[in-house]
């Protein structure tokens, strides 16, 4: 993100002007939008070029309207998609999706993209380079593709077995040390990708029991300091980290 900052400051030295309060704005918004294609014409390129929009989201499934796919049919067709996303952008945009392996998978082999592994499966084979070796591939399909920001990895600690939102298939471990571990190898094989890593959900997801996607999940009875362990150890070589939508009464009682 500083990079990004900065390349904005130069350019706008450069040309001699100065970022209005709405163009700032803009670049700290991501967006989702629909269709495999856009052109001059298309919303979200609108926004981008009369917005400043800082980044993207893309998925596979369109959930709300029941359709089987909104950006991502195949390698090719993803391709042209970022390509066209970022010629529309005066400052490069951040491109993402939920890439995690196993069963949050957007790009998935069906649709011509290689196999994955999930969390999990790293987390019981127990092999960092292993895990390196795995998360490389994934990151280079998402370099192929024109995807600069992974909302990966998750280092919830999987230590509910009630909680059926991160503990299937998308935790390392319910040990933060085993947690730690895989995801760094995991961001440093995107590192060397040149693609931005994600540690989500920050203050941790895993001792939750209710689907935060349709309740008020509040987690201040079952949440434990050690969850917060992964992002003492790993925020320095983080680029981004991803909030929970939990709720904590001792961190905020509103």
């Amino acid at each position: 993100m500083f990079h990004r900052v900065v390349i904005l400051l130069i350019g706008f030295v450069l040309c001699g002007c100065a970022p209005s309060l709405e163009k700032k704005a803009g670049q700290l918004l991501m967006a989702g939008f629909r269709g495999e294609s856009v052109d001059a014409a298309s919303p979200v390129v609108r926004d981008i070029r009369k917005f400043n929009l800082g980044g993207v989201i893309l998925f596979d499934v369109d959930v709300a309207r029941g359709e089987p796919v909104r950006n991502i049919r195949s390698p090719e067709q993803l391709a042209r998609l970022t390509s066209a996303l970022q010629s529309a952008a005066r400052v490069p945009l951040l491109i993402a999706i939920d890439q995690e392996g196993g069963r949050i998978n957007r790009l998935k082999p069906e649709a011509g993209f290689p196999e994955t592994s999930s969390h999990q499966m790293l987390g019981e084979a127990g092999e960092s380079k292993f895990t390196y070796e795995e998360s490389l591939r994934l990151a280079g399909a998402l370099k192929a593709a024109g995807i600069n920001l992974n909302l990966a990895p998750v280092v919830d600690l999987a230590v509910s077995p009630k909680n059926f939102i991160v503990n299937k298939q998308r935790t390392f471990s319910a040990d933060a040390d085993a947690v730690v571990r895989h995801a760094a190898q995991f961001m440093q094989a995107h590192a060397d990708r040149h693609v931005l890593c994600t540690l989500k959900h920050f203050p941790g997801h895993g001792s939750s029991a209710a689907d935060s996607h349709k309740d008020m999940t509040d987690v201040t009875s079952t949440w434990t300091e050690g969850e917060l362990e992964p992002y003492r150890k790993l925020c320095a070589d983080a680029d981004v980290v991803m909030t929970a939508h939990v709720f904590h009464r001792n961190l905020d009682p509103d």
